[in-house]
């Protein structure tokens, strides 16, 4: 081999050598090159995304990301993530890779990427401080060009992110449609997430049907509805018992509900033991001694009239069979005795009751009692009847409770002069408990959650805030509140279960 050949040889072994060399020392030792990005006003935040080196080349590659308020201070502790996806080419699949991240100072992230190979790798960046601020950034990035080219992130505005009414598990950082049903995806805004409260624009608030009223404090009466029955007034009922044995005659009270007047016969009786009474009476008299007297009072005591005793005396003979009286008018609604049957003292042979007054009683559970009182007006309605209205006094209250069902009867007087209001007659009875004045909202205002009671407070400029409330009695269109409201203040009186289901995934989340 000559001279000049060999030189030849030997320097392109020598440029090849420091080629090598060059290629070894840079991946050992990368060039430090001026990463400084400018900052990008994205949803509620700054963010710098930078690359070192500047041009991405296949290996390692650091990437660092700064994250900022709107005020430009650092946000430490962020959740920090990005990915860089190469797109399938051919049959080549696509390739992915992803950098892991670490805090270096307040609101400095730094972390190292490694591409496989040269060409576009399109790179996502994603910034979050839990669910209510989050934004994702898509660059792209080439190892062919220097830096990051921003292709797309949030505008900077009031909405945290936009979720669906009815998935709240979907979240994004900007506008579009649900991927579940398809609905537009609604904002939730930062001030409703600092605030407790949501905005409903005016023309969703048309479209819901949303209406708006004031608390107010006014009398407030609360209508108590009890179902009752007919019953006999047991002051006016009267047995018929006799204090001696013996059998009846004549009977005149032939049949139950026969209306029997004071002073008719009943019916008449034979007793060995009153004959003997009324023999004992009669020789008394005609002795004319003190007897007599104890004689005409055991007579009284066995069920005889003074008439019927002057009667004896003047007749002057002892009666087999001995008429009994109606003590009182009424209808015979017991009877326990035919012609010709025996009794025994003391046995209940016939009931009359006096129907020109009756009693109508009912059931008030405890919680209904503290409503009631004595004297208190009523309006009663029988069940048949349904046109009319009887007025009424509530006359008595039970001042023990029934064990078994946890209630106490209470009755209401009526007079029944023609006999309409006949017992076992079923009837409403209508009390209204007068409450005085009252902090009172419409029944439709307040939804009911579990065992809390949420009221939709209207803070103006279309924004509501969800009220945790007490509520106390209530009637069939308003209900008062105990807590949580103040007279004069304008609250949601429809549509609030459509706006609970935007308050659920908004600020007032909490509260459900």
């Amino acid at each position: 081999m000559n001279r000049p050949k060999s030189i030849g040889y030997l320097a392109l072994g020598l440029m090849l050598a420091a080629a090598a060399g060059a290629f070894y020392w840079k991946d050992r030792f990368p060039l430090t090159v001026n990463t400084a990005a400018e900052f990008i006003q994205t949803g509620p935040f700054q963010v710098a995304v930078s690359i070192d080196p500047l041009k991405p080349r296949a290996g390692r590659n650091q990437i660092r990301i700064e994250v900022r308020d709107s005020q430009g201070n650092p946000v430490a502790g962020a959740q920090v993530r990005a990915v860089a996806e190469m797109p399938a080419m051919g049959a080549m699949p696509a390739m992915r890779t992803q950098a892991a991240f670490s805090e270096t100072a307040p609101g400095v992230f730094q972390g190292e990427m490694e591409l496989a190979m040269v060409g576009a790798w399109p790179m996502v960046v994603d910034v979050a401080t839990g669910h209510d601020q989050h934004v994702d950034l898509s660059f792209d990035m080439s190892t062919n060009r220097k830096g990051l080219r921003l292709k797309s992130a949030p505008q900077a505005s009031d909405a945290a992110y936009y979720t669906c009414a009815m998935h709240p598990s979907v979240k994004s950082a900007e506008p579009g449609t649900c991927p579940i049903c398809g609905m537009d995806l609604q904002p939730v805004r930062h001030g409703e997430l600092n605030s407790n409260s949501l905005v409903v624009e005016s023309a969703r608030r048309q479209a819901i049907g949303i209406r708006t009223g004031m608390v107010e404090r006014k009398p407030f009466s609360l209508p108590v509805h009890l179902h009752g029955q007919v019953t006999y007034d047991e002051t006016r009922l009267r047995d018929i018992s006799l204090r001696f044995d013996g059998w009846i005659g004549d009977l005149d009270a032939d049949f139950e509900g026969k209306q029997v007047n004071r002073g008719e016969v009943l019916f008449t009786v034979y007793s060995p033991e009153l004959l003997a009474v009324q023999d004992e009476y009669l020789k008394a008299h005609r002795r004319g001694d003190a007897l007599e007297q104890a004689a005409r009072r055991r007579l009284l005591l066995w069920g005889l009239s003074e008439a019927q005793i002057d009667w004896l005396a003047e007749q002057q003979k002892a009666q087999d069979y001995v008429p009994i009286f109606a003590p009182a008018s009424g209808v015979i609604i017991e009877k326990h005795i035919v012609a010709g049957s025996s009794f025994e003292k003391g046995k209940n042979l016939l009931r009359i009751a006096d129907l020109s007054r009756i009693w109508i009683e009912a059931h008030a559970y405890e919680d209904q009692l503290p409503l009631l009182q004595i004297g208190m007006p009523a309006k009663v309605r029988l069940t048949n009847v349904h046109h009319r209205e009887i007025p009424a006094t509530l006359t008595q209250i039970d001042p023990f409770l029934n064990h078994s069902n946890r209630s106490a009867r209470l009755r209401v007087s009526l007079p029944n002069a023609n006999g309409e209001l006949r017992p076992g007659l079923f009837a409403n009875i209508l009390l209204s408990a007068e409450l005085g004045n009252q902090l009172v909202v419409p029944r439709d205002a307040v939804l009911i959650s579990g065992n809390k009671r949420i009221v939709f407070r209207d803070l103006g400029q279309g924004r509501l805030e969800p009220v945790q409330v007490r509520t106390g009695y209530g009637d069939s269109d308003q209900i008062v509140i105990r807590s949580g409201l103040l007279a004069g203040d304008r609250i949601i009186t429809s549509g609030v279960f459509l706006i609970a289901a935007e308050s659920r995934l908004k600020s007032g989340a909490q509260q459900w």
